[in-house]
């Protein structure tokens, strides 16, 4: 079993910041990638920022120069730190972990519960 959880999310005014973290644990044989996805209501899930195993690292246009994403690999945690946030960056972010489970399977994504983070004044 592997469990994906976020933390970190709440509101704050237009222009503050936030961190989310989030955790992979259980069976875990080698992470690939983790990365933050976010729904804004009627909305599909998109891509916020993802970080590989090499450190690569990957952003959505709408939240490059504002958002930072890194990662503990001993930990198996990955952080979004969040500035200059706006009204539109309102969502239920979601981490996402793609990973095995032992060395012979493919990786597989595993998703947290989600966290909601409101921007408003």
């Amino acid at each position: 079993q592997v469990q994906v959880v976020e933390s970190g999310g709440g509101l704050v005014q237009p222009g503050g910041s936030l961190r989310l973290s989030c955790a992979a644990s259980g069976r875990i044989f080698s992470i690939s990638a983790m990365g933050w996805y976010r729904q804004a209501p009627g909305k599909l899930r998109d891509l916020v920022a993802t970080v590989t195993s090499t450190g690569s690292t990957n952003y959505a246009d709408s939240v490059k120069g504002r958002f930072t994403i890194s990662r503990d690999s001993a930990a198996n945690t990955v952080y979004l730190q969040m500035n200059s946030l706006k009204p539109e960056d309102t969502a239920v972010y979601y981490c996402n972990a793609r990973l095995r489970t032992t060395s012979y399977r493919i990786d597989a994504d595993y998703w947290g519960q989600g966290t909601q983070v409101t921007v408003s004044s």
